[in-house]
């Protein structure tokens, strides 16, 4: 079943606030092997508060998305100013766009990343590629060779 599309145009509730610390930083800079000079946080550091305020909107049973049915296909970011050690910031999501092609939903998302002040720091985009699952009592092929395994 495709979402419902009055999801267009939703924006979502910020994100618990996400203090950068010099840890979490590293922590990132070393899992992603990104340079990290001990203060302002690699280009893709954003993803961290993006995703919380993406899986606000994946997880909202008014949405209807089934997470195991949803990739990730595009991520980009425009930046107001580098995220920096010591900033607290917050996420606020708002659905784009929205369009249902060969039984897939493509959503198109914003997330506008800002500081304790309110001020912008970066925009996040994401394109979401979610799939409902099937109708009960039938499955995909891919399910069915999922089972198989």
């Amino acid at each position: 079943m495709p979402v419902e599309e009055s999801l267009l145009g939703r924006t979502f509730p910020p994100t618990e606030a996400y203090d950068v610390s010099d840890e979490r930083v590293r922590e990132f800079a070393a899992a992603t092997g990104s340079q990290y000079d001990g203060r302002t946080a690699p280009a893709t550091f954003p993803i961290v508060v993006a995703f919380r305020a993406m899986t606000g909107l994946m997880t909202d049973p008014e949405v209807g998305i089934s997470l195991h049915h949803v990739v990730h296909g595009e991520q980009r970011f425009t930046y107001t100013r580098p995220v920096v050690v010591g900033d607290r910031l917050t996420a606020t999501l708002t659905v784009d766009s929205l369009r249902h092609i060969g039984g897939a939903d493509i959503i198109g998302t914003r997330s506008e990343v800002a500081d304790a002040d309110g001020r912008p720091v970066c925009t996040a985009y994401a394109t979401l590629v979610h799939r409902a699952p099937a109708s009960e009592g039938t499955e995909t092929a891919e399910e069915a060779a999922d089972a198989d395994r």
